[in-house]
Protein backbone atom coordinates (compact mmCIF):
# COMPACT_ATOMS: atom_id res chain seq x y z
CA UNK A 1 0.00 0.00 0.00
CA UNK A 2 1.34 3.41 -0.99
CA UNK A 3 2.07 5.75 1.91
CA UNK A 4 2.56 9.50 1.44
CA UNK A 5 3.96 12.28 3.63
CA UNK A 6 3.43 15.92 2.70
CA UNK A 7 5.95 18.37 4.18
CA UNK A 8 4.28 21.79 4.17
CA UNK A 9 7.27 24.12 4.53
CA UNK A 10 5.48 27.43 4.59
CA UNK A 11 6.91 30.09 2.25
CA UNK A 12 10.30 28.41 1.91
CA UNK A 13 12.36 30.34 -0.66
CA UNK A 14 13.98 27.85 -2.99
CA UNK A 15 16.22 30.47 -4.56
CA UNK A 16 17.62 31.00 -1.05
CA UNK A 17 17.87 27.22 -0.59
CA UNK A 18 19.90 27.09 -3.80
CA UNK A 19 22.16 29.86 -2.46
CA UNK A 20 22.95 27.91 0.69
CA UNK A 21 23.41 24.67 -1.25
CA UNK A 22 25.98 26.46 -3.41
CA UNK A 23 27.81 27.37 -0.19
CA UNK A 24 28.06 23.68 0.71
CA UNK A 25 25.16 23.63 3.18
CA UNK A 26 21.81 21.77 3.21
CA UNK A 27 23.00 18.34 2.01
CA UNK A 28 19.57 16.68 2.25
CA UNK A 29 17.83 19.39 0.23
CA UNK A 30 20.70 19.26 -2.26
CA UNK A 31 20.30 15.50 -2.76
CA UNK A 32 16.48 15.67 -2.86
CA UNK A 33 16.30 18.41 -5.48
CA UNK A 34 19.19 17.03 -7.50
CA UNK A 35 17.27 13.77 -7.89
CA UNK A 36 13.66 14.98 -8.01
CA UNK A 37 13.79 18.66 -8.97
CA UNK A 38 10.95 21.04 -8.23
CA UNK A 39 8.44 23.15 -10.09
CA UNK A 40 6.82 26.49 -9.40
CA UNK A 41 3.24 26.88 -8.23
CA UNK A 42 1.11 29.92 -8.97
CA UNK A 43 -1.75 31.32 -6.91
CA UNK A 44 -3.83 34.49 -6.50
CA UNK A 45 -3.05 37.78 -8.24
CA UNK A 46 -4.32 40.26 -5.60
CA UNK A 47 -1.76 40.88 -2.84
CA UNK A 48 -4.36 40.89 -0.06
CA UNK A 49 -5.23 37.31 -1.07
CA UNK A 50 -1.60 36.14 -0.83
CA UNK A 51 -1.89 35.10 2.79
CA UNK A 52 -0.75 31.63 3.84
CA UNK A 53 -4.03 30.93 5.66
CA UNK A 54 -5.78 31.44 2.30
CA UNK A 55 -3.30 29.51 0.18
CA UNK A 56 -3.08 26.47 2.44
CA UNK A 57 -6.86 26.13 2.31
CA UNK A 58 -6.39 26.05 -1.47
CA UNK A 59 -3.85 23.23 -1.10
CA UNK A 60 -6.15 21.30 1.24
CA UNK A 61 -9.31 21.71 -0.87
CA UNK A 62 -8.12 22.11 -4.47
CA UNK A 63 -10.17 25.31 -4.70
CA UNK A 64 -9.05 28.86 -5.43
CA UNK A 65 -9.89 31.62 -2.97
CA UNK A 66 -12.86 32.72 -5.09
CA UNK A 67 -14.31 29.22 -4.63
CA UNK A 68 -13.47 28.35 -1.02
CA UNK A 69 -13.92 31.91 0.30
CA UNK A 70 -11.77 31.47 3.45
CA UNK A 71 -10.08 34.83 4.04
CA UNK A 72 -9.04 34.82 7.71
CA UNK A 73 -7.03 32.45 9.87
CA UNK A 74 -9.43 30.25 11.86
CA UNK A 75 -12.44 30.88 9.63
CA UNK A 76 -12.17 27.40 8.12
CA UNK A 77 -13.94 26.12 11.24
CA UNK A 78 -17.18 27.68 10.01
CA UNK A 79 -16.83 26.20 6.52
CA UNK A 80 -18.21 22.89 5.26
CA UNK A 81 -15.84 22.69 2.27
CA UNK A 82 -14.31 19.19 2.22
CA UNK A 83 -10.59 19.00 2.96
CA UNK A 84 -8.11 16.44 1.74
CA UNK A 85 -8.04 14.42 4.99
CA UNK A 86 -11.80 13.77 4.83
CA UNK A 87 -11.51 12.87 1.14
CA UNK A 88 -8.72 10.39 1.88
CA UNK A 89 -10.83 8.76 4.59
CA UNK A 90 -14.20 8.66 2.86
CA UNK A 91 -13.33 8.15 -0.79
CA UNK A 92 -10.04 6.23 -0.63
CA UNK A 93 -10.55 4.48 2.73
CA UNK A 94 -7.12 5.61 3.96
CA UNK A 95 -5.95 6.42 7.46
CA UNK A 96 -4.73 9.99 7.90
CA UNK A 97 -2.68 12.10 10.28
CA UNK A 98 -1.74 15.77 10.55
CA UNK A 99 0.48 17.99 12.67
CA UNK A 100 -0.22 21.73 12.67
CA UNK A 101 -1.84 22.12 9.20
CA UNK A 102 -2.52 25.84 8.72
CA UNK A 103 -6.16 26.95 8.84
CA UNK A 104 -7.48 23.38 8.78
CA UNK A 105 -10.46 22.06 10.72
CA UNK A 106 -10.30 18.61 12.27
CA UNK A 107 -13.28 16.99 10.58
CA UNK A 108 -11.63 13.60 10.06
CA UNK A 109 -13.77 10.81 11.51
CA UNK A 110 -10.97 8.46 12.59
CA UNK A 111 -7.57 10.15 12.23
CA UNK A 112 -4.50 8.38 13.52
CA UNK A 113 -3.59 11.79 14.96
CA UNK A 114 -4.55 15.41 14.32
CA UNK A 115 -2.80 18.32 16.05
CA UNK A 116 -4.29 21.59 14.74
CA UNK A 117 -2.30 24.74 14.16
CA UNK A 118 -1.96 27.04 17.20
CA UNK A 119 -4.44 29.60 15.86
CA UNK A 120 -7.43 27.57 14.66
CA UNK A 121 -10.06 26.59 17.29
CA UNK A 122 -10.60 22.96 16.33
CA UNK A 123 -10.12 19.85 18.52
CA UNK A 124 -7.05 17.64 18.54
CA UNK A 125 -7.29 13.88 18.02
CA UNK A 126 -5.05 11.11 19.28
CA UNK A 127 -3.66 9.92 22.58
CA UNK A 128 -3.86 11.88 25.82
CA UNK A 129 -0.31 13.16 25.32
CA UNK A 130 -1.03 14.16 21.72
CA UNK A 131 -4.04 16.22 22.81
CA UNK A 132 -2.10 17.80 25.67
CA UNK A 133 0.75 18.69 23.34
CA UNK A 134 -1.70 20.46 21.05
CA UNK A 135 -2.75 22.82 23.84
CA UNK A 136 0.81 23.34 25.04
CA UNK A 137 2.11 24.21 21.57
CA UNK A 138 -0.77 26.65 21.07
CA UNK A 139 0.01 28.44 24.34
CA UNK A 140 3.73 28.55 23.61
CA UNK A 141 3.26 29.96 20.10
CA UNK A 142 0.66 32.56 21.00
CA UNK A 143 2.73 33.85 23.93
CA UNK A 144 6.05 33.65 22.10
CA UNK A 145 6.30 37.43 21.65
CA UNK A 146 6.16 37.87 25.43
CA UNK A 147 8.54 34.99 26.04
CA UNK A 148 6.10 33.53 28.57
CA UNK A 149 5.17 29.88 29.08
CA UNK A 150 3.10 28.47 31.93
CA UNK A 151 4.45 25.74 34.16
CA UNK A 152 1.97 23.23 32.79
CA UNK A 153 2.99 24.07 29.22
CA UNK A 154 6.66 23.55 30.04
CA UNK A 155 5.85 20.26 31.74
CA UNK A 156 3.86 18.92 28.79
CA UNK A 157 6.50 20.01 26.28
CA UNK A 158 9.22 18.30 28.31
CA UNK A 159 7.10 15.17 28.51
CA UNK A 160 6.60 15.32 24.75
CA UNK A 161 10.33 15.84 24.20
CA UNK A 162 11.10 12.79 26.34
CA UNK A 163 8.55 10.72 24.43
CA UNK A 164 9.21 11.88 20.86
CA UNK A 165 12.60 13.62 20.73
CA UNK A 166 14.98 11.76 18.40
CA UNK A 167 18.31 10.86 19.99
CA UNK A 168 20.16 12.25 16.96
CA UNK A 169 18.61 15.67 17.74
CA UNK A 170 19.50 15.85 21.45
CA UNK A 171 22.59 17.98 20.85
CA UNK A 172 20.63 20.28 18.54
CA UNK A 173 17.92 20.74 21.19
CA UNK A 174 20.57 21.52 23.80
CA UNK A 175 22.24 24.10 21.59
CA UNK A 176 18.96 25.74 20.60
CA UNK A 177 17.75 25.85 24.20
CA UNK A 178 20.95 27.33 25.62
CA UNK A 179 21.08 30.03 22.97
CA UNK A 180 17.39 30.99 23.14
CA UNK A 181 17.84 33.97 25.48
CA UNK A 182 20.39 35.70 23.26
CA UNK A 183 18.91 34.50 19.99
CA UNK A 184 15.10 34.45 20.12
CA UNK A 185 14.88 32.75 16.72
CA UNK A 186 16.23 29.63 18.47
CA UNK A 187 12.80 29.20 20.06
CA UNK A 188 11.24 29.11 16.60
CA UNK A 189 13.74 26.52 15.38
CA UNK A 190 13.32 24.47 18.56
CA UNK A 191 9.55 24.33 18.10
CA UNK A 192 9.71 23.27 14.44
CA UNK A 193 12.30 20.59 15.22
CA UNK A 194 10.10 19.39 18.08
CA UNK A 195 6.97 19.29 15.90
CA UNK A 196 8.86 17.26 13.31
CA UNK A 197 9.99 14.76 15.94
CA UNK A 198 6.41 14.47 17.22
CA UNK A 199 5.24 13.93 13.65
CA UNK A 200 7.85 11.25 12.99
CA UNK A 201 7.06 9.48 16.26
CA UNK A 202 3.30 9.48 15.67
CA UNK A 203 3.69 8.39 12.06
CA UNK A 204 6.03 5.51 12.98
CA UNK A 205 3.62 4.34 15.70
CA UNK A 206 0.29 4.64 13.84
CA UNK A 207 1.46 4.20 10.21
CA UNK A 208 -1.21 6.32 8.46
CA UNK A 209 -1.25 6.04 4.69
CA UNK A 210 -1.45 9.83 4.37
CA UNK A 211 -0.01 12.37 6.79
CA UNK A 212 0.98 16.04 6.69
CA UNK A 213 3.42 18.18 8.66
CA UNK A 214 3.20 21.98 8.52
CA UNK A 215 6.15 24.10 9.66
CA UNK A 216 5.96 27.89 9.90
CA UNK A 217 9.31 28.84 11.40
CA UNK A 218 11.09 29.71 8.16
CA UNK A 219 8.23 31.96 7.06
CA UNK A 220 8.27 33.71 10.43
CA UNK A 221 12.02 34.28 10.43
CA UNK A 222 12.11 35.40 6.80
CA UNK A 223 9.45 38.01 7.55
CA UNK A 224 11.58 39.41 10.34
CA UNK A 225 15.23 38.71 9.45
CA UNK A 226 15.45 38.32 5.66
CA UNK A 227 17.75 41.35 5.36
CA UNK A 228 20.36 39.40 7.36
CA UNK A 229 20.48 36.52 4.89
CA UNK A 230 23.33 36.55 2.36
CA UNK A 231 20.75 35.22 -0.10
CA UNK A 232 18.98 38.61 0.10
CA UNK A 233 20.67 41.22 -2.06
CA UNK A 234 18.33 44.21 -2.01
CA UNK A 235 20.72 46.48 -0.11
CA UNK A 236 18.58 46.76 3.03
CA UNK A 237 19.95 46.08 6.51
CA UNK A 238 18.40 45.71 9.94
CA UNK A 239 19.46 48.15 12.70
CA UNK A 240 22.20 46.89 15.01
CA UNK A 241 19.95 47.17 18.10
CA UNK A 242 17.63 44.63 16.45
CA UNK A 243 20.16 42.02 15.32
CA UNK A 244 23.89 41.86 14.64
CA UNK A 245 24.92 42.04 11.00
CA UNK A 246 26.91 38.80 11.32
CA UNK A 247 23.87 36.72 12.33
CA UNK A 248 21.69 34.82 9.85
CA UNK A 249 18.48 33.37 11.36
CA UNK A 250 17.22 32.40 7.90
CA UNK A 251 20.23 30.22 7.13
CA UNK A 252 19.95 28.85 10.67
CA UNK A 253 16.39 27.57 10.27
CA UNK A 254 17.04 26.33 6.74
CA UNK A 255 19.72 24.09 8.29
CA UNK A 256 17.14 22.88 10.82
CA UNK A 257 14.74 22.07 7.97
CA UNK A 258 17.52 20.19 6.19
CA UNK A 259 18.00 18.14 9.35
CA UNK A 260 14.23 17.52 9.48
CA UNK A 261 14.10 16.34 5.86
CA UNK A 262 16.93 13.91 6.53
CA UNK A 263 15.23 12.63 9.69
CA UNK A 264 11.96 12.01 7.86
CA UNK A 265 13.70 10.12 5.07
CA UNK A 266 15.70 7.94 7.47
CA UNK A 267 12.87 7.22 9.90
CA UNK A 268 10.18 6.60 7.27
CA UNK A 269 11.97 5.27 4.19
CA UNK A 270 8.86 3.55 2.79
CA UNK A 271 6.93 6.83 2.50
CA UNK A 272 6.78 8.94 -0.61
CA UNK A 273 7.65 12.54 0.36
CA UNK A 274 6.06 15.62 -1.20
CA UNK A 275 7.37 19.11 -0.39
CA UNK A 276 5.05 22.10 -0.80
CA UNK A 277 5.76 25.74 0.12
CA UNK A 278 2.45 27.42 -0.78
CA UNK A 279 4.11 30.80 -1.40
CA UNK A 280 7.55 32.32 -1.02
CA UNK A 281 8.78 35.72 0.16
CA UNK A 282 10.51 38.66 -1.49
CA UNK A 283 12.47 41.32 0.41
CA UNK A 284 10.41 44.23 1.69
CA UNK A 285 11.35 47.75 0.64
CA UNK A 286 12.18 48.93 4.19
CA UNK A 287 11.69 47.57 7.73
CA UNK A 288 8.19 47.96 9.22
CA UNK A 289 7.38 47.53 12.93
CA UNK A 290 5.00 44.79 14.11
CA UNK A 291 3.37 45.06 17.56
CA UNK A 292 1.11 42.69 19.51
CA UNK A 293 -1.16 43.52 22.45
CA UNK A 294 0.26 42.18 25.70
CA UNK A 295 -3.13 41.25 27.20
CA UNK A 296 -5.87 41.52 24.57
CA UNK A 297 -8.84 41.15 26.90
CA UNK A 298 -7.53 43.58 29.52
CA UNK A 299 -6.76 46.21 26.89
CA UNK A 300 -10.22 45.96 25.33
CA UNK A 301 -11.83 46.26 28.76
CA UNK A 302 -9.73 49.37 29.43
CA UNK A 303 -11.45 50.92 26.39
CA UNK A 304 -14.84 50.15 27.93
CA UNK A 305 -15.77 47.45 25.40
CA UNK A 306 -18.27 44.66 26.12
CA UNK A 307 -17.39 41.32 24.51
CA UNK A 308 -17.70 37.60 25.06
CA UNK A 309 -14.29 36.37 24.01
CA UNK A 310 -11.05 37.45 22.37
CA UNK A 311 -8.84 35.04 20.45
CA UNK A 312 -5.28 36.06 19.52
CA UNK A 313 -4.17 35.05 16.04
CA UNK A 314 -0.75 35.36 14.41
CA UNK A 315 1.41 38.34 15.24
CA UNK A 316 -0.70 41.54 15.43
CA UNK A 317 -4.10 39.94 14.63
CA UNK A 318 -6.97 39.00 16.96
CA UNK A 319 -10.67 38.11 16.77
CA UNK A 320 -13.27 39.50 19.21
CA UNK A 321 -16.67 37.84 19.65
CA UNK A 322 -19.81 39.50 21.03
CA UNK A 323 -23.15 38.57 22.58
CA UNK A 324 -25.09 41.32 20.77
CA UNK A 325 -24.83 43.24 17.53
CA UNK A 326 -24.87 46.53 19.41
CA UNK A 327 -21.77 45.50 21.38
CA UNK A 328 -20.07 44.55 18.11
CA UNK A 329 -20.92 47.84 16.42
CA UNK A 330 -19.77 49.83 19.44
CA UNK A 331 -16.45 47.99 19.67
CA UNK A 332 -15.81 48.31 15.93
CA UNK A 333 -16.48 52.04 16.12
CA UNK A 334 -14.20 52.55 19.13
CA UNK A 335 -11.32 50.59 17.61
CA UNK A 336 -11.66 52.21 14.19
CA UNK A 337 -11.65 55.61 15.87
CA UNK A 338 -8.59 54.92 18.03
CA UNK A 339 -5.75 57.21 17.05
CA UNK A 340 -2.08 57.80 17.79
CA UNK A 341 -1.81 61.42 16.82
CA UNK A 342 -3.48 61.45 13.41
CA UNK A 343 -2.68 57.81 12.67
CA UNK A 344 -5.17 54.95 12.84
CA UNK A 345 -4.16 52.34 15.44
CA UNK A 346 -6.37 49.41 14.38
CA UNK A 347 -7.92 47.98 11.25
CA UNK A 348 -11.30 46.31 11.77
CA UNK A 349 -13.30 43.87 9.67
CA UNK A 350 -16.89 43.28 10.85
CA UNK A 351 -18.47 39.85 10.43
CA UNK A 352 -21.74 38.31 11.70
CA UNK A 353 -20.89 37.98 15.40
CA UNK A 354 -17.23 38.95 15.63
CA UNK A 355 -14.63 41.41 14.36
CA UNK A 356 -11.19 40.68 12.97
CA UNK A 357 -8.72 43.29 14.25
CA UNK A 358 -5.12 44.18 13.43
CA UNK A 359 -2.85 46.49 15.41
CA UNK A 360 -1.47 48.55 12.52
CA UNK A 361 1.22 50.80 14.00
CA UNK A 362 4.21 50.55 11.62
CA UNK A 363 6.65 52.70 13.63
CA UNK A 364 8.27 52.63 17.06
CA UNK A 365 5.99 52.82 20.11
CA UNK A 366 7.70 54.51 23.07
CA UNK A 367 6.87 55.41 26.66
CA UNK A 368 5.60 58.75 25.34
CA UNK A 369 3.17 57.20 22.84
CA UNK A 370 -0.46 57.99 23.69
CA UNK A 371 -3.55 56.38 22.19
CA UNK A 372 -6.92 58.14 22.18
CA UNK A 373 -10.22 56.31 21.66
CA UNK A 374 -13.07 58.75 22.03
CA UNK A 375 -12.92 60.12 25.58
CA UNK A 376 -10.51 57.44 26.74
CA UNK A 377 -6.80 58.20 26.76
CA UNK A 378 -4.22 55.42 27.11
CA UNK A 379 -0.93 56.88 28.30
CA UNK A 380 2.34 55.04 27.73
CA UNK A 381 0.99 52.66 25.13
CA UNK A 382 4.30 50.80 25.19
CA UNK A 383 3.39 49.02 28.42
CA UNK A 384 0.31 47.53 26.70
CA UNK A 385 2.13 46.08 23.68
CA UNK A 386 4.92 43.67 22.88
CA UNK A 387 7.38 44.32 20.08
CA UNK A 388 7.16 41.41 17.64
CA UNK A 389 9.70 42.25 14.97
CA UNK A 390 10.61 44.38 12.00
CA UNK A 391 9.06 43.20 8.75
CA UNK A 392 11.72 42.27 6.18
CA UNK A 393 9.88 39.97 3.77
CA UNK A 394 6.49 39.97 2.06
CA UNK A 395 4.49 37.32 0.24
CA UNK A 396 4.95 36.34 -3.39
CA UNK A 397 2.43 34.30 -5.40
CA UNK A 398 5.10 31.83 -6.56
CA UNK A 399 5.50 28.69 -4.48
CA UNK A 400 7.24 25.38 -5.07
CA UNK A 401 6.40 21.68 -5.31
CA UNK A 402 8.64 18.60 -5.29
CA UNK A 403 7.89 14.89 -5.17
CA UNK A 404 10.22 12.02 -4.28
CA UNK A 405 8.14 9.83 -6.57
CA UNK A 406 9.32 11.70 -9.66
CA UNK A 407 12.57 12.31 -11.40
CA UNK A 408 13.63 15.89 -12.09
CA UNK A 409 12.77 15.62 -15.79
CA UNK A 410 9.19 14.54 -15.07
CA UNK A 411 8.02 17.80 -13.48
CA UNK A 412 6.45 20.63 -15.51
CA UNK A 413 7.86 24.12 -15.17
CA UNK A 414 4.80 25.48 -13.38
CA UNK A 415 1.38 24.39 -12.10
CA UNK A 416 -1.44 26.29 -10.37
CA UNK A 417 -1.60 25.81 -6.62
CA UNK A 418 -5.13 24.45 -7.03
CA UNK A 419 -3.60 21.45 -8.84
CA UNK A 420 -1.59 20.34 -5.80
CA UNK A 421 -4.68 18.61 -4.41
CA UNK A 422 -4.85 16.42 -7.51
CA UNK A 423 -1.08 15.86 -7.43
CA UNK A 424 -1.41 14.44 -3.92
CA UNK A 425 -4.24 12.16 -5.00
CA UNK A 426 -2.24 11.08 -8.05
CA UNK A 427 0.65 10.00 -5.81
CA UNK A 428 -1.55 7.14 -4.61
CA UNK A 429 -2.46 6.07 -8.12
CA UNK A 430 1.15 5.69 -9.27
CA UNK A 431 2.77 5.25 -5.90
CA UNK A 432 4.18 1.75 -6.35
CA UNK A 433 6.15 2.61 -9.49
CA UNK A 434 7.30 5.89 -7.99
CA UNK A 435 8.59 4.26 -4.83
CA UNK A 436 10.48 1.69 -6.88
CA UNK A 437 12.27 4.52 -8.72
CA UNK A 438 13.18 6.44 -5.57
CA UNK A 439 16.57 5.86 -4.00
CA UNK A 440 16.67 5.29 -0.26
CA UNK A 441 17.82 8.03 2.10
CA UNK A 442 21.34 8.03 3.57
CA UNK A 443 21.73 5.52 6.39
CA UNK A 444 23.77 7.91 8.52
CA UNK A 445 23.13 11.63 9.13
CA UNK A 446 25.40 14.02 7.30
CA UNK A 447 27.09 16.93 9.02
CA UNK A 448 24.63 19.79 9.33
CA UNK A 449 24.99 23.45 10.21
CA UNK A 450 22.90 24.38 13.29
Amino acid sequence: MTKVIVLELNELNLDAVEHYIAQGALPHFAAFFQRHGYCETTSETLYEELEPWIQWVTVHTGLSFSDHGIFRLGDVVGSDTPQIWEHMERELQLTVGAVSPMNAANRASRPAFFIPDPWTPTPASGSWLTRQLSGAVSQAVNDNARGVMTGSTIGILLLGLARFGLAQNYSAYAGLGMGALRRPWNRVSFLDLFLSDVFIGLTKKTRPQFSTLFLNGAAHLQHHYMFNSPACANGQANPSWYIGRELDPVGHIYAVYDRILGSVQRALPDYRVLIITGLHQDPYGAPEYYWRLRDHAAFLRSLGLQFEDVQPRMSRDFVVRFATRSDLENAAGVLLGARIGEDQAFSVEKRDDDIFVQLVVPYEITDATTLRAGDIVVENLKKHVVFVALKNGHHSAIGYFSDSGRQKSELPRSIPLTQIYDEILASFRNGADAHHRTASAPAEPLRERI
